[in-house]
């Protein structure tokens, strides 16, 4: 069975994972929001001391590859990445919306369709779709939920397994007697189901080349200069 690393920062926890086959060997998780970088090596070092394993050990390293926290995305795969590079291990890269999937239908064990969605602020999400089997069968997109939203999945009557952390939102507007809701929070376990499928199918990503699926490029804005550079500059204020 392989030995696993697993990786999750794209949500506001650090979260890692060390697992052989299904079993959890040991695991750490964050409880200060966007604090990866501090987090993460020692999460890392911590888990392998606890299952009493090494680096070296590992069969590959699988890391959460976004939507998610653009810092947070870039930090976990540049630990994984360079893991990977130094230790001559696969990479294997999870959708953050996959794993969400995966583990809701390892809670549910249920047929239908399984909807994970991301908060992406105000009534936005970043969401996808999920048959049982765990194949996608609706892609990414930014949603903005509505009354209407998921009418399609919906109208079947077959279980439809809303999942992630923006299910209250979804709850406030879904009143489906077949929708079901489960709250999740993005974590390095979530990993371990999806990771193994890449790992049966040697389906691994690029080490040297590989980036976050940010869906969105990153909000970033031009800083306005402040009343002491105006002042410097000889601007009236």
């Amino acid at each position: 069975m392989p030995l696993l690393l697993h990786i999750e920062t794209s949500a506001e926890f650090c979260s890692v994972c060390l697992s052989e086959g299904k079993t959890i060997l040991a695991s750490r998780e964050g409880t200060e929001r966007f604090t990866h970088a501090a987090q993460i090596t020692l999460f890392v070092e911590a888990c392998m001391k606890a299952a009493e394993r090494t680096l070296s050990e590992l069969s590959a390293v699988s890391v959460s590859m976004g939507p998610g926290s653009y810092t947070g995305l870039r930090i976990g795969l540049s630990a994984a990445k360079g893991i990977c590079y130094t230790l001559d291990k696969p990479l294997i890269a999870v959708g953050t919306l996959e794993a969400l999937a995966s583990a809701a239908y390892e809670i549910r064990k249920e047929k239908g369709i399984y909807i994970p969605m991301i908060d992406a602020r105000r009534m936005e999400v970043y969401t996808a779709a999920f048959d049982a089997e765990q194949k996608k069968i609706k892609d990414t997109e930014a949603l903005i939920l509505t009354e209407n939203s998921f009418v399609e999945e919906l109208k079947n009557n077959q279980k439809v397994v809303f999942c992630g952390n923006a299910v209250e939102k979804a709850q406030t507007l879904i009143a489906a007697s077949n929708a079901d809701f489960q709250p999740l929070i993005s974590v390095a376990s979530h990993l371990i189901s999806p990771a193994l499928r890449k790992w049966e199918a040697k389906d691994f990503a690029d080490v040297a080349y590989s980036t976050p699926f940010y869906f969105k490029n990153p909000n970033i804005t031009t800083p306005k200069p402040n009343v002491l550079n105006k002042i410097m500059n000889g601007k009236n204020i």
